[in-house]
């Protein structure tokens, strides 16, 4: 699936739409600030697929930082089967960045 500008991502949170949101940041990163995603470091990933098994033909947008830890996730989501995977472009990074516009 094609991957999501901050702008659209935005867009969707506001208006409260219905996907899976998944932060792939380390946790003291989720803690420090977040989006209110569902926190699942990537190294951990791999052992927590259970978590996202019921969501395997769902929609589901994932986030880092700057989009390159979330860029991997998605490779990985996509090799395990999963079909609607989207990656932030820019990260939590750009969206905060966007924010301040």
């Amino acid at each position: 699936m094609k991957d999501i500008e901050v702008e659209e991502l935005k867009e969707r949170l506001d208006n409260k739409e219905q996907f899976v949101f998944l932060d792939v940041r380390e946790t003291y990163e989720y803690e420090d600030d977040n989006l209110g995603a569902k926190n699942i470091p990537l190294a951990q990933l791999p052992n927590s697929l259970s978590e996202l098994e019921m969501n395997k033909e769902d929609e589901i947008i994932v986030h880092c930082r700057s989009g390159a830890r979330s860029a991997n996730a998605k490779l990985f989501l996509e090799s395990k089967g999963y079909t609607k995977v989207r990656n932030v472009l820019g990260g939590i990074l750009a969206y905060r960045e966007l924010e301040e516009e």
